[in-house]
């Protein structure tokens, strides 16, 4: 019994670095240069705010964010790195989840119309598959700890 939970542990830290390489390459695109931050992500944001937020959050993207709309493209670069980071070397896996499960909620409700209003339930989900299938890795690599395998969590 012992064998298969020190799989499953070793399964759960290779796939926590390999997730780490997603975050990085995006955190990465958003800091390299200023693209991002100045202009593409005020784009997104238009976009949200006009077609694909839910309603209650319409007003928190239109009032709060996009007023400020370079500061939060590279704090969305940076907490991209952040997670990315903390993933790679398993440290501060738990928080770094916390803090990425907040940033993909986020992105949800930003984008959560983007198929249009009234089309099958499933294609909401199909639509959202840049950032759901994340989230459940965050909320998985969060339960198991996955830091203290193969990381620096395990060594605290």
């Amino acid at each position: 019994m012992a064998t298969t939970a020190s799989a499953a542990t070793k399964t759960i830290a290779g796939v926590r670095i390999a997730t780490s390489v997603f975050f990085l390459l995006f955190g990465e695109y958003k800091l390299a240069g200023p693209g991002f931050a100045h202009g593409g992500f005020q784009g997104y944001l238009q976009s949200y705010i006009t077609s694909s937020a839910v309603s209650f959050y319409r007003p928190i993207l239109s009032g709060l964010i996009l007023p400020h709309a370079v500061f939060f493209g590279y704090g969305v670069g940076v907490i991209e790195i952040f997670v990315g980071i903390c993933l790679l070397v398993g440290f501060w896996v738990r928080p770094a989840c916390v803090v990425g499960i907040f940033f993909l909620l986020n992105l949800t409700l930003a984008a959560w119309w983007e198929p249009g209003h009234g089309v099958p339930l499933w294609r909401y989900f199909g639509a959202r598959l840049d950032t759901l299938p994340l989230l459940l890795l965050l909320i998985v690599f969060f339960a198991a700890d996955a830091g203290k395998v193969w990381g620096l969590d395990g060594r605290r």
